[in-house]
């Protein structure tokens, strides 16, 4: 009643005459241990669309073994071989202001954590980076840092230029104004000496 060759199913039953006849199972199936069974069992499928693939195709002798693709985790194995996936989910995504503390593996999600005073990520790091020092770096600070982004910094607002293009219109104002002094001093005393002139 029992056919005893691996990868194998009963074909005919044994009688007072004859003993158990096995047959092979066919691709997609398998029998991994003796068996009174007249089917295989069928293959696994590892569906791509559970986050699964294949690690071990199937054969007539065992089942297929499936693992998480890229970027997945497993959730339930197989009971009877722990490293058979049948079930996968996505790793989580770190948020912005959180760093990756613990990549996730084949069978671990990923850990988050979320970064201290004065540090920021984007979510994609594995720590967390300390907002720029503007005033180190002799800029003005323009935008403070938050967990996710770093500190603007920029050139210091200076008046310097404003006053020095002040003294400078101031100068050639008193120059110029100056200058229309004398001109007009020396025209009016010009105009004078001509004038006497005239009488003599």
């Amino acid at each position: 009643m029992i056919c005893f060759v691996t990868g194998g199913r009963v074909k005919t039953d044994c009688t007072k005459f004859r003993s158990t006849s096995c047959l092979s199972c066919i691709d997609g199936s398998f029998m991994d241990e003796p068996t009174a069974r007249r089917q295989c069992f069928l293959c696994t499928n590892c569906d791509s669309g559970s986050g699964l693939r294949i690690k071990t195709s199937c054969t007539t002798l065992s089942n297929t073994v499936c693992e998480p693709l890229d970027g997945f985790y497993c959730t339930d194995s197989d009971k009877d071989n722990k490293h058979n996936c049948i079930a996968a989910q996505e790793h989580t995504s770190c948020e912005p202001g959180q760093y990756i503390r613990h990549k996730g593996t084949a069978f671990t999600d990923t850990e988050c954590t979320d970064c201290s005073s004065d540090t920021f990520s984007d979510g994609t790091s594995t720590s967390c980076q300390s907002h720029t020092k503007c005033e180190s770096l002799n800029l003005q600070l323009i935008k403070a840092g938050t967990a996710s982004t770093d500190a603007e910094c920029g050139e210091h607002s200076s008046n310097t230029a404003v006053i020095v293009g002040a003294v400078i219109v101031f100068v050639v104002l008193l120059i110029t104004g100056a200058s229309l002094l004398v001109f007009f001093y020396l025209r009016k005393k010009s105009s004078q000496n001509s004038g006497k002139i005239c009488m003599n």
